[in-house]
């Protein structure tokens, strides 16, 4: 099994933010743990064991030790045509009133400022200017997803639809991408949907041949990115930030 490098940066839960920086290694996306039954996903080959410097990876944009091997192939797109954005069935269940409920993944950004707003109001993230959240999201090179999506008996074309998770990632749209404001609605949190979020994110990125992803993890979610293969500080590299002195 191979590894993709990876410096990475996100905010699951409130908090003070932790400045972290991480590798994904020797992990599969989707392991038999996880408890989400998915539905659709499509599999992917992955890596084998790599032996590369972590900054030699950063400043060449791909590994190119001799022991390295490409996570996924190379890109058969020319540069003006990209994936088309996913859409996966995650997870199907049918309630004892007969309604159905589908949890919805689209990296397609798709988002309602409005109902991102709700959802924050909801895991407790303080308010930000509805203009600045509409333009992070105009200007983010991914935004993903989770929607609960539910089928009422005899309302045929009359689903329910509710925003119920969202990551999105910045990048310079050929090496690097940074995943920020990672959020799930309490209500759906402990069923494995934030990390179902996550690595589907994280395939979306490969996919579009981005190797190096950055995110910052608050203290209190470190081990959740550690348990999806992220490893803090790789070769002791420590994160410098510049605040405002006012």
């Amino acid at each position: 099994m191979l590894t993709k490098t990876v410096f990475a940066r996100s905010s699951l839960c409130p908090g003070q933010s932790l400045a972290c920086s991480f590798q994904i290694c020797n992990q599969l996306l989707f392991p038999c743990s996880s408890k989400i039954r998915f539905i659709g996903a499509r599999e992917k080959p992955m890596v084998c064991p790599l032996k590369a410097s972590f900054w030699d990876s950063i400043r060449s944009g791909f590994l190119k030790s001799n022991m390295t091997q490409v996570v996924e192939p190379p890109s058969t797109l020319s540069e003006e045509e990209e994936p088309l954005p996913q859409e996966i069935v995650l997870v199907e269940k049918t309630q004892p009133d007969g309604t159905i409920e589908q949890i919805l993944f689209s990296s397609g950004g798709d988002v309602d400022v409005y109902e991102l707003q709700a959802l924050c109001d909801k895991v407790g993230w303080p308010r930000r200017p509805l203009s600045k959240v509409a333009a992070a999201l105009k200007n983010s090179y991914m935004v993903a997803t989770l929607h609960s999506i539910r089928k009422l008996p005899g309302t045929e074309g009359n689903d329910q639809k509710e925003l119920i998770g969202m990551a999105r990632a910045t990048s310079d749209h050929a090496f690097n991408a940074t995943i920020w404001d990672v959020l799930v609605d309490p209500c759906y949190q402990g069923q494995g949907l934030g990390r179902a979020l996550v690595e589907q994110l994280i395939r979306a990125l490969l996919q579009r041949d981005i190797g190096n992803i950055t995110l910052f993890a608050d203290s209190q979610v470190v081990d959740f990115y550690r348990n999806l293969g992220f490893e803090p500080d790789p070769e002791g590299i420590k994160g410098m930030f510049w605040y405002p002195r006012y």
